[in-house]
């Protein structure tokens, strides 16, 4: 199964943020166990180099993208992504490329505890806990 974490769930995990850090604990190791194909989108890499590094200085930033890339595939954006974004945008044009991008490189599901700005998805988009309960009963492959 193909699943992208968006940007708010690695955050989850990278500033241990409560209460979301357990599920955010669990999806990672799924990806790090290869229970699930783990994929993030580019733009989520720039988001949180940034963020990062602005904590905890580039260095720092470096280290965690790198650790990053190395557990995860990343969806590509390109032109095309950006601008079938702009045609699909709902409420959140960020959310609007990271979706289109998932669609184009066949992700399965995105999981993401903001699912407002994922409305026009075509790819099923899940809460952590949803998607980790569907995961335990079996209900997703």
């Amino acid at each position: 199964m193909r699943v992208l974490l968006d940007t708010n769930i690695v955050l989850d995990l990278l500033l241990a943020r409560e209460p979301f850090l357990q599920s955010a604990k669990e999806i990672f190791l799924m990806v790090e166990n290869r229970i699930i194909e783990g994929f993030l989108s580019a733009t989520s890499i720039v988001t949180l180099h940034y963020l990062i590094g602005k904590q905890n200085g580039r260095d720092e930033a470096n280290r965690v993208i790198e650790d990053l890339l190395e557990l995860f595939e990343i969806t590509p954006v390109d032109k095309d992504i950006l601008l079938k974004a702009s045609a699909n945008n709902g409420t959140d044009y960020e959310d609007s490329v990271i979706y289109t991008a998932a669609e184009k490189n066949s992700v399965d599901i995105i999981v993401s505890r903001d699912t407002k700005g994922f409305k026009r998805s075509k790819v099923a988009v899940m809460m952590p806990d949803t998607f980790l309960a569907g995961v335990k009963i079996g209900k997703l492959h």
